[in-house]
């Protein structure tokens, strides 16, 4: 416990280093505090859904996602019970491994009973070549002691975070901020991928973003669903979300890197206020 808490307080204050000597070498103190606040000085980062991939050929998927220069890889896990589908366990995560060496994503769309019990491999098979962290997203609506799971995600090894359905109010996870990495807004009904993003979300991320940047924490706000290199990833990058999954809205183009570029390449133009409106 008294670990973790050191991990903790260590984060949090270099994070607050981290702003305020962001704040001291601005030219503008106010406008560099907007910044901050909307969050749109965090590295953009883009993570594509391997849901859309050949999964008979998942191996070579994510040796060309690497080539393409994403940030991080997500699998979609769902057990029929959270979500009215199924996709993949850990032996096939860990399995794509020796394939690439891009860090992974694993979001826990499951009951509370296969999270529970099946938590330690999942971060296992999330984990790094060397066995760096990988990010472990479990869903709030699918929790009854949500800090309980974070916490053993982190004493796992892995990279605790959580995500949101769209229904579920930003107030939900605010009690946890000290114990995650990321948060993640899901910008469609979690199951299947194709789905139409959902606009409403952006006063949920904005809250978000107020409140981790209100208790100094180092979190990244990440969306999922209807994602694309359009309006959509520009105006989520404006509300203080700095990582994005794009799952159909990367595997659509001819290449993935021109899809991980053109994506890459609107949120970055957002952070720097050449924000798309909506249609």
């Amino acid at each position: 416990m008294q670990a973790a808490g050191q991990r903790l307080t260590m984060r949090t204050t270099a994070s607050r280093g981290a702003k305020a000597g962001r704040l001291a070498s601005g030219s503008s103190r106010t406008a560099r505090s907007a910044v901050v606040a909307k969050g749109t000085d965090r590295d953009i980062q883009i993570i594509p859904s391997v849901l859309p991939a050949d999964w008979a050929n998942m191996g070579q998927c994510v040796a060309d996602l690497e080539a393409a220069g994403v940030d991080r890889i997500q699998f979609d896990v769902m057990d029929g019970n959270f979500v009215p589908n199924l996709t993949f366990g850990p032996e096939m995560i860990a399995a794509c491994r020796k394939y690439c060496k891009t860090p992974f994503e694993t979001q826990l769309m499951v009951s509370q009973y296969a999270s529970e019990t099946m938590l330690k491999d999942y971060v296992d098979a999330t984990k790094g070549p060397n066995g760096e962290p990988g990010v472990v997203i479990v869903h709030v609506e699918a929790c009854d002691h949500l800090q309980r799971c974070l916490k053993q995600i982190r004493e796992l090894g892995g990279s605790p975070s959580v995500a949101l359905n769209p229904h579920t109010p930003a107030e939900m996870v605010k009690n946890v901020l000290c114990d995650v990495d990321h948060v993640l807004v899901m910008t469609v009904n979690p199951g299947f991928g194709g789905q139409a993003y959902i606009p409403t979300m952006l006063d949920k991320i904005r809250e978000l973003r107020a409140a981790i940047v209100a208790g100094g924490y180092d979190v990244d706000i990440e969306v999922d669903g209807g994602i694309k290199a359009d309006w959509t990833i520009s105006q989520c990058c404006d509300a203080g979300a700095n990582c994005f999954i794009a799952g159909s809205g990367m595997f659509a183009y001819p290449t993935l890197k021109e899809g991980c570029d053109a994506l890459r390449a609107i949120a970055k133009d957002a952070q720097a206020g050449k924000v798309l409106p909506p249609p």
